[in-house]
């Protein structure tokens, strides 16, 4: 877990929370009082969440009442995967969501109008790791060929990332076949032989290991995929642009919150057991990723380009553009 490097991004971070706080076009000054007394155009909120430690700063935020203290009342329901909770937000049932960034251009690519207004989540080492059973003959990705893997949601974060390695063992995505299934689900599909391999998180990895006794086949975040970006929240345009003063008190709210997340791992820990089927003594061990506490145009073009070079893209996106600063 990286937190020395998230510790030193905080006081960066603060800064570039003011400054998108401007770009989201709020006027709303930033004392809470104020704002209140400014009226919010919405304060209650409906928002995605998928129940692993990427949303850890929703759930801080909530208890350590951020959000009421913004004037929001923000109720989080739980999503199996990016791709559906992006389904909802574009319905309407879901004011904002927690998204991976795959599927965000995979939906801005098509033609849907969204904007992420915070980041969330950064991988770090063996956070997302192909895993096989115990007494699995797949001693290397090269033997994953015709074989079936599991993934939250085709076509987003989990299948870039394992294409990737799938790439550097003479293999393509057309070698394997990708099966959904949420992540509480994989380690019972991988003991069953449902499936020959799944990509794993937290906590499903240390649950996976300790049930079942799954072995890592390999991380998923090395190469050019090291320290990716994962999870963001994101809104629909339209929500952007007409409700600015919500969007501007949101992200003063999660701000406060992934920093806590960013440089105190046993306020993650605490509320990992709230929201999660993992217990406190497994939050104490498994491996976490980052929490950055700001939006890097920079580090977002990385999911884009490799997008792009992977053929998930036919055509480049500029990472600016599903930035807050850029409506219309």
């Amino acid at each position: 877990m990286r937190f020395k490097l998230a510790s030193r991004a905080v006081v960066a971070g603060v800064a570039a929370a003011l400054v998108l706080t401007a770009c989201g076009g709020s006027d709303t000054p930033t004392d809470t009082t104020a704002a209140n007394a400014g009226g919010l155009e919405k304060t209650s909120l409906k928002m995605g969440a998928l129940p692993i430690p990427d949303s850890a700063a929703l759930y801080i935020a909530n208890k350590r009442g951020f959000f009421k203290e913004e004037g929001l009342t923000v109720e989080i329901e739980p999503v199996p995967g990016g791709a559906q909770a992006q389904q909802g937000l574009i319905g309407g049932s879901l004011d904002a969501t927690q998204t991976n960034y795959v599927s965000t251009f995979l939906a801005v690519s098509k033609g849907q109008k969204m904007k992420i207004i915070s980041d969330l989540y950064q991988a770090a080492p063996n956070s997302f790791n192909l895993m096989v059973p115990k007494d699995s003959t797949i001693k290397t990705p090269a033997d994953l060929k015709g074989k079936k893997i599991a993934v939250n949601s085709k076509q987003n974060i989990g299948t870039l990332a394992v294409t990737t390695v799938l790439k550097t063992h003479g293999l393509s995505e057309k070698d394997v076949e990708f099966v959904e299934f949420p992540f509480p689900e994989m380690g019972a599909q991988l003991a069953s032989g449902v499936v020959d391999a799944a990509w794993m998180t937290e906590p499903a990895l240390t649950a996976s290991q300790k049930v079942i006794g799954a072995q890592k086949l390999a991380d998923t975040m090395v190469d050019s995929t090291a320290d990716f970006p994962i999870a963001g929240v994101a809104v629909t345009e339209k929500f952007a642009a007409d409700n600015p003063k919500t969007v501007a008190a949101f992200q003063r709210a999660i701000a406060k919150a992934q920093q806590i997340a960013a440089t105190d791992r046993k306020a993650v820990e605490e509320i990992l057991p709230t929201y999660t089927k993992i217990d406190a003594a497994t939050a104490a061990v498994i491996t976490l990723g980052s929490f950055p506490t700001s939006l890097d145009e920079t580090r977002l073009q990385r999911v884009a380009d490799l997008m792009l070079e992977q053929g998930y893209l036919t055509s480049p996106i500029q990472a600016k553009s599903i930035l807050p600063g850029n409506l219309g």
